[in-house]
């Protein structure tokens, strides 16, 4: 596995199309990926070739793309695959974000390779990949079990975060954003002490 201080090239966020999903747990990589695109302002365009919606930015020298398959999360791998493969992207280069079950809202873990976990979006990219070498940004939506919900995973993560669980993702996004010039040139060792320390708890109000 790479561990040289390459920067990300190509940022995917992870979700379902159409707008019944907009504000499902399992869209949480898309949340990321556009808060990002705003920051950068980047406009979206249809990518046909892509299979999603896609946009770059210049960054120094460089340029990163930023992409949201247009296909069921399952098959997110092909939009992945065919973007890299057109601008000739290595796996390390490339930034999944996307929602984690095994961590509580609020909380949010970067890593490079490992499995998949049973997520499937993550299982096709690196079907099609033929590599886990690529970088994941875990953004917690806690699973039913730990919540205390009486839910199907499958159905869990179809829906939105209950009232108080939305702040806390959206904390852990903003939160991670932050770290989002350390991995536009490659330091991840600093990124990932940034992204993976324990959220400060909320003070309460005098």
């Amino acid at each position: 596995m790479t561990t040289a201080t390459q920067p990300i090239r190509l940022v995917v966020g992870l979700g379902n199309p159409g707008p019944e999903y907009v504000d499902t747990r399992h869209n949480a990589g898309f949340w990321w990926v556009d808060a990002l695109a705003h920051d950068l302002k980047v406009d979206w365009r249809v990518e046909s070739k892509f299979h999603g919606n896609a946009g770059r930015a210049r960054l120094g020298d460089g340029e990163v793309w930023l992409l949201e398959p247009a296909t069921y999360m399952n098959r997110s791998g092909q939009s992945v695959a065919a973007l890299a493969r057109f601008y000739k992207i290595l796996p390390h280069e490339i930034l999944v974000v996307h929602d984690e079950l095994d961590l509580l809202p609020g909380e949010a873990k970067l890593k490079q390779g490992g499995g998949h976990a049973g997520h499937n979006g993550l299982k096709d990219i690196q079907a099609l990949l033929g590599s886990p070498a690529f970088w994941r940004l875990r953004i917690g939506i806690g699973h039913p079990r730990t919540l205390n919900l009486n839910q199907p995973v499958a159905d869990f993560v179809l829906h939105r975060p209950r009232q108080n669980e939305q702040p806390a993702i959206d904390e852990a996004i903003e939160r991670t954003l932050a770290a989002w010039p350390l991995l536009a040139r490659g330091d991840f060792a600093r990124a990932t002490m940034a992204i993976n320390s324990k959220p400060r708890p909320a003070k309460d109000e005098k």
